[in-house]
């Protein structure tokens, strides 16, 4: 068993909006992401979306108003709220979710988690 180096796992790859999985328990991945630009507006019907971010600013769209989230600053949306991330420049994400959630809320347009 070893330490996970958030920042080193985010070094492995440049996509944006392509969650990375680096760990897992109790059924939940833990993943981190780049995020650069917007997201598609999208709902998880059976669970809650939790962002941390790690670097730099993001904005969570929702028809009920906006959350603006910084460095060490965490949300949660939650299940069934229609939402959509934002973020003008790049950033770096820790996000938690149950096993095999799709990140479009769709399994047909979703993208596939790689384990890194």
């Amino acid at each position: 068993m070893k330490a996970i180096n958030l920042s080193e796992k985010l070094s492995l790859f440049s996509e944006h909006w392509s969650p990375r999985i680096v760990g897992s328990y109790n059924g939940n991945d833990l993943l981190v992401v780049k995020v650069k630009g917007e997201f598609v507006w999208h709902s998880h019907e059976e669970t809650d979306d939790f962002f941390l971010v790690l670097k730099g600013r993001i904005t969570i769209r929702m028809r009920e108003g906006d959350v603006e989230l910084g460095p060490g600053e965490l949300f949660v949306v939650p299940k069934g709220v229609e939402h959509c991330p934002v973020a003008e420049e790049e950033a770096h994400l820790l996000l938690i979710e149950p096993a095999g959630t799709p990140n479009t809320g769709d399994p047909r347009t979703a993208v596939t988690k790689k384990r890194i």
